[in-house]
């Protein structure tokens, strides 16, 4: 399932620039956050193309002032702050590229073998981290956000909402919608 699901998410997120620069800020949201708090946050972040959901902190002021704060910092140039190291992207990457090796040691080897397992899930781990970021920074992010605004802060996920999500968003946890726009379209 993972080499088709993967490279396929990754295309609906490419082909979206709105999307793709609310993932910026997301995940910019998210670098802010774990700066202020001087260690990892057990933060998550969907973006979607009218804004993203932060969960994790229940604080509303501190989710505000933080997307505020990356919005403002990636605008200055700061698009280090685009790209985050526990990214669903990397997941993603991680899955597919073992995916990738265990089928062609499969396939060249003939033998199924937790060996096999094991050097497909290492190699991944070598691979994944770097494979990621360039995935994030070409791809699923984009620091094109001069024209981006943050236009409101809700709390949870309004149930007709919710229905008509998807898997990813009816099993995200409860917390913030940061509704964006973008001042000049496209």
């Amino acid at each position: 399932m993972t080499l088709i699901t993967v490279p396929k998410q990754i295309w609906r997120i490419a082909k979206s620039k709105n999307i793709r620069r609310n993932h910026a800020i997301e995940h910019a949201t998210i670098n802010v956050l774990e700066e202020s708090a001087g260690h990892r946050l057990n933060v998550s972040g969907l973006s979607k193309e009218d804004g993203f959901y932060i969960a994790g902190i229940q604080n509303q002021e501190m989710i505000e002032q933080a997307a505020v704060n990356g919005l403002r910092l990636l605008k200055s140039g700061n698009c280090q702050l685009a790209i985050h190291r526990r990214c669903g992207t990397d997941v993603a990457i991680a899955n597919f590229i073992s995916a990738v090796v265990f089928f062609m040691l499969l396939f060249s080897t003939g033998l199924f073998s937790f060996l096999n397992i094991i050097v497909a899930l290492l190699l991944s781990n070598l691979v994944s981290p770097y494979l990621g970021e360039i995935i994030q920074k070409y791809f699923t992010t984009s620091c094109e956000v001069g024209n981006m605004e943050i236009v409101g802060l809700e709390y949870e996920i309004g149930r007709q909402e919710e229905a008509d999500a998807g898997i990813l968003l009816k099993h995200f946890p409860r917390g913030y919608f940061i509704r964006t726009t973008n001042n000049f379209l496209p």
